[in-house]
């Protein structure tokens, strides 16, 4: 009875054993598995017409084929790659090779490089076999040294590369470009600024009767200083060009961070690099058009018979155009300031001041000129529409509306 029971607790405990040892055996066999996956990466072939970065090496030991690694094998003067050719496609290839680097396919000689260069060949041109699509073993070898097959790549991967390097470069090169030139600003700005010093020091008391708040507002100073006769004398000529100089410094400053439409571009053509040049193109652009408005209003006054009108009517335009023009500065100062962190409102603060400017003016000439003649006559309405209003559409839609 004893015997009985004693030999069935041994039974009991040989089962433990054995399961026990079913369990490490187990064990050892996942933990064999994950080490020879973490030692040996897997080899996928390529897919059809496309060659990857997996080689093979042939050990004659065992007649297989396996998976390189120069770790493991080191150096080697054959390289091996099953490769799936589809002969109706192209299977373009480029690598650089040194002299006498030879190309197999199924131990067939296909290439043999003559000199070191980088080359680029269609392997579906040599496959002759009657089957569409057939795997074949590709084959680089060289007689000297080890092939650098980290240089074969499939040729629409290399163009798709360097497609995506030049536009990357041609956008780096854009946003460079677009960048505004922020040195020519401050340098035009501080030319300005000693244009003005220079005016109010040489030419006194024509800079005060044009900045005045006093002298703007009387009637009276239209007769006096450089407004009487407002293009006779250099005086007025600086003071044309300094307005002219800072209203380009403002179109040119919108210009440059809002679009690519150079204003009057369908009549000159002016350089987006030259950032210099298109400053002083408008600085003459700005400057004609003050000087040819004096020919215009002559042209108009002789056309509508107002001819007695067209002094009066040209110097209350110089007049409120350099006393409003001496904010351009302002705006520019406030745009080298805050325009790389609030550019829209830099923009509408820019709109506005030069909008300002372009209506305070023609309201103003058609005040002067309503108090020496009434414009509830048509005749008269019709030339300020010709010689004001429809200017002032036109500038506003250049300058402002354009943006």
């Amino acid at each position: 009875m004893y015997i009985k029971a004693e030999a069935c607790s041994v039974c009991l405990s040989l089962k433990k054993v054995r399961g026990w040892l079913f369990v490490l055996l187990f064990f050892s066999f996942c933990s064999s598995i994950c080490f020879a996956e973490d030692s040996l990466p897997y080899y996928r072939p390529a897919s059809e017409n496309r060659i990857s970065s997996d080689w093979l090496l042939y050990r004659p030991q065992s007649a297989q084929f396996n998976l390189y690694i120069p770790e493991i094998y080191g150096q080697a003067a054959a390289l091996y790659q099953w490769v799936d050719i589809r002969r109706d496609r192209p299977f373009r290839i480029s690598f650089t090779a040194k002299k006498d680097l030879c190309l197999f396919i199924n131990n067939q000689l296909l290439f043999t490089a003559d000199s070191v260069a980088t080359y680029e060949l269609n392997l579906s041109k040599y496959i002759k076999s009657d089957k569409p699509t057939d795997r074949y073993l590709l084959c680089v070898w060289h007689p000297l040294e080890q092939p650098d097959v980290a240089t074969f790549k499939n040729a629409q991967d290399t163009e798709l590369m360097a497609s995506a390097t030049s536009r990357k470069r041609s956008l780096i090169r854009n946003k460079v470009h677009n960048v505004p030139n922020y040195n020519t600003f401050i340098i035009s700005l501080l030319f300005l600024g000693v244009l003005y010093g220079i005016l109010r020091t040489s030419y006194t008391s024509d800079f005060y009767s044009l900045f005045r708040i006093g002298s703007f507002t009387r009637r009276s100073a239209l007769d006096e200083g450089f407004l009487a006769k407002p293009i006779s004398s250099w005086s007025s000529i600086l003071f044309l060009i300094a307005f002219s100089l800072s209203f380009a410094l403002l179109i040119v400053a919108i210009h440059t961070n809002i679009q690519n439409v150079v204003i009057f571009n369908r009549l000159f053509a002016v350089s987006e690099k030259a950032i210099i040049t298109r400053i002083l193109f408008y600085t003459f652009l700005i400057l004609s058009f003050l000087l040819l408005k004096f020919l215009f209003l002559t042209l108009m006054g002789y056309v509508f018979d107002l001819t007695a009108l067209v002094s009066l009517q040209y110097r209350e335009f110089i007049r409120t155009t350099l006393f409003l023009g001496i904010s351009l500065p302002m705006v520019m100062m406030l745009y080298l300031a805050l325009n790389s962190i609030m550019p829209n409102t830099v923009l509408l603060i820019s709109n506005v001041v030069v909008t300002c400017i372009l209506i305070i003016t023609v309201i103003r000439i058609i005040y002067t000129l309503n108090k020496k003649v009434t414009l509830r006559n048509l005749h008269l309405f019709s030339y300020i529409c010709a010689t004001e209003i429809i200017p002032l559409i036109i500038l506003l839609k250049l300058i402002v509306f354009n943006y």
